[in-house]
């Protein structure tokens, strides 16, 4: 068993994708241009799911902060210090960006009164009809915004209610609150199309 785990551990695959991320970062940040497209293409795919998970919608607007979230990873490049993996420094970048998104729509009317409910949100997908057939990403796509975000900050990144409510600016019980919510207009939605 420990074999297996050493072999797992030193995967030449796994190994390989991280000199490969290191050698183009390194080029990229020297002002190589198709180091860094090929560094996009490999991780746009995990980006804009991290973009599309936290903001919802896979239109105009997750492409648009996903080609931002890049802009930023090619004017940060040259600071990176390769502490981490150059993949786990791009999904943070991703978060923060869709965060910044987050905290502008806070300050429209739509953030301040979904507490109350989101007509778009809230209608019960039974009513759909069966053609409407939801995976848990469409789903999780579904829910209202902070608590889409409360969500995927808590159960999908791990992050502490704290963290959560310093980065959305609201109070560590709301944050409880919309995980609350979340969570149960999921179960909902995941029910309804089982």
């Amino acid at each position: 068993m420990l074999t297996s785990a050493v072999t797992f551990a030193t995967d030449p695959l796994a190994t390989d994708a991280t000199e490969v991320d290191v050698e183009q970062a390194r080029a990229a940040a020297a002002g190589d241009t198709r180091a860094f497209e090929q560094l996009y293409r490999r991780h746009v795919g995990k980006v804009h799911g991290v973009i599309v998970r936290l903001v919802g919608g896979h239109g105009a607007r997750a492409e648009d902060l996903t080609q931002e979230t890049f802009v930023r990873v090619w004017r940060a490049l040259p600071e990176f210090r390769f502490e981490s993996a150059l993949s786990t420094w791009l999904h943070r970048m991703a978060v923060n960006t869709a965060l910044m998104e987050l905290r502008s729509r806070r300050a429209g009317p739509r953030w301040e009164d979904e507490v109350d409910g989101d007509d778009v949100a809230m209608l019960d997908p039974r009513e759909q009809g069966p053609a409407l057939r939801m995976d848990l990403e469409r789903a999780i796509g579904t829910l209202p915004p902070r608590a889409r975000a409360v969500l995927v900050l808590h159960d999908v990144e791990g992050w502490k209610h704290e963290e959560i409510s310093a980065s959305l600016g609201m109070a560590v019980g709301s944050s409880k609150a919309q995980l609350h919510r979340a969570r149960q207009l999921l179960r909902v939605r995941l029910e309804a199309h089982q």
